[in-house]
């Protein structure tokens, strides 16, 4: 590449290797098929996966990237991401190791320089999956370049050196992915800020970072920075961190953050900011009463959301609709075109790679195989759960109770806290709770949340339930190992099994008692 992207940046020989993967240098292009099956337009999670399936199944498939293979996901989001947060909980398992009787633990030796090079390690040998060298060897051309719409059968594809390729498809995928969100504050044009895409590429860690957005990227950048030894400063508009999760929730994650000397900035407005020989100045209201405040960074990480990539696809050209949340699609995955349709983050609220997977296999089917409304997949037929991998984690899968209000649906709650769980106890984590919401009446699952340092993982037992119609009774009559955090569901599964206990149930019983054993 002439000008290096900011992901391989230091070009060391992880970043090298990385860049020999997703986007070699020495790449040549194809000869375009006459026609293709299924043209694919970015190669994140959703794109390479349409693109593996369609051609197992014999498709002529052609796969466009602009940047580099693996999206996001790979190169700038969750591997990299998830890296960070396990050496942060090193740290802070050091840290608690005083709790158990280690002295000295609670102060380590910390090499950013060196935890960023692990990073970069691991993420290039997780690349090999995502290279385009497999992609070719499963039977697809790959073509690095901008993609555009020229018509409803024809994508055209530049790039820096050689002249514009047409192709030819039956039909197209568009899977171009998501990109952080740059809100309107006064001042941000005037300072050098980080996003995603340039945040794993520092080298010395910032003794102040500020971040603006509590949402989960800026929840776990601010708690991994934090327990590094940066000095981290939180700025948030709603009056918790991660706002959309179970306030319960959120309350827990939220005490944790000042205990670990996190700044929270809640309830933050009127933002400006502003370049200093002493840093970047942050300026603001905050609170209900909106009380101004001022505090200077080293480094600024916008995580405000994310924006679909949409630029130069010439979308109107191929009648695709699309408006400022993305190309908008029906519960097919179809968009208004519809020999094109679209997953992962340019299409859909749910900005998680395991949501781009499995709407990419719906696509698959509905492209190549559906015949009308005929064994048509749909997407709302999909049950997404998601986790925040802060500590502790929060997941959460199916209904809020607001969400349960909204559909009309009553419902029955169910509270386990950690504090009564042995396993929890044993390696003080009893912060967290598991919470389950039933149809009222009834032990049908219709949503939980999970806040435990392992919630990630224990959401998929819920997320097995709901999906195979398993209840909560059932959970409680089944044996989970003991200690585990697991064991929190099944309490809940004996929780409901007790509202069955009415009182007209105790003297039946009872006097089933007395006439088995007497009096």
């Amino acid at each position: 590449m002439a000008n290096r992207l900011p992901q391989l940046v230091p070009f060391d020989q992880h970043n090298q290797f990385l860049e020999s993967n997703v986007h070699p240098s020495d790449w040549k292009n194809p000869t375009p098929a006459s026609n293709y099956h299924l043209v694919i337009v970015g190669a994140g999670t959703a794109g390479l996966v349409t693109a593996a399936a369609a051609a197992g199944l014999g498709a002529r498939v052609a796969l466009i990237e602009r940047d580099l293979m693996g999206g996001d996901c790979l190169n700038v989001g969750c591997v990299p991401s998830k890296s960070l947060i396990a050496a942060a909980r090193f740290v802070a398992n050091g840290q608690r190791g005083k709790k158990m009787g280690f002295s000295g633990a609670d102060n380590p030796s910390i090499n950013f320089s060196e935890i960023m090079e692990r990073m970069r390690k691991q993420r290039s040998q997780i690349s090999p999956v995502d290279s385009a060298n497999r992609f070719k060897a499963l039977g697809v051309d790959v073509f690095f370049g901008r993609a555009s719409f020229v018509d409803d059968q024809t994508i055209s594809i530049q790039t820096t050196n050689e002249p514009t390729t047409q192709l030819k498809f039956k039909k197209a995928v568009i899977a171009s992915g998501a990109r952080a969100k740059i809100p309107e504050i006064d001042g941000l044009d005037e300072v050098n800020f980080l996003t995603n895409e340039t945040l794993f590429s520092i080298t010395e860690l910032p003794p102040r970072l500020g971040i603006i957005g509590g949402g989960p990227i800026g929840s776990e950048i601010a708690q991994c920075f934090a327990r590094f030894g940066s000095d981290v400063s939180l700025f948030e508009r709603g009056a918790n961190v991660l706002e959309r999760e179970d306030q319960q929730a959120a309350t827990v994650l939220q005490n944790q953050f000042e205990k670990e000397g996190i700044n929270l900035f809640l309830e933050s407005n009127n933002l400006t900011l502003k370049k200093t020989e002493n840093g970047i100045l942050v300026r603001g209201l905050k609170g209900k009463e909106s009380s101004p405040y001022e505090t200077t960074v080293d480094k600024l990480l916008i995580a405000v959301g994310r924006t679909p990539n949409l630029e130069d696809l010439n979308l109107e050209s191929a009648n695709v609709k699309f408006n400022a949340r993305g190309v908008v699609v029906n519960d097919s995955m179809q968009t208004s075109n519809p020999r094109i349709f679209a997953a992962g983050d340019v299409c859909s609220k749910y900005k998680f790679t395991h949501a781009a997977d499995f709407q990419a296999r719906i696509v698959i089917q509905n492209a190549l195989f559906a015949i009308g409304p005929i064994g048509r997949k749909k997407a709302s037929r999909l049950l997404i759960p998601r986790a925040t991998y802060t500590s502790p984690e929060i997941a959460h899968v199916g209904l809020y109770p607001q969400e349960a209000a909204e559909q009309s649906i009553e419902i029955d709650t169910f509270i386990q806290s950690f504090e009564h769980v042995d396993r929890a106890i044993l390696e003080s984590a009893e912060e967290g709770f598991v919470k389950v919401h039933t149809r009222k009446g009834t032990d049908q699952i219709v949503g939980a949340t999970i806040v435990a340092e392992h919630a990630g993982d224990l959401i998929s037992e819920i997320s097995v339930a709901i999906t195979n119609k398993i209840g909560l009774s059932k959970i409680g009559a089944t044996i989970h190992p003991y200690p585990t955090y697991a064991d929190a569901i099944r309490k809940l599964g004996d929780q409901f099994n007790k509202t069955k206990l009415t009182p007209l149930n105790q003297k039946i019983l009872k006097w089933l008692l007395r006439i088995n054993v007497g009096r």
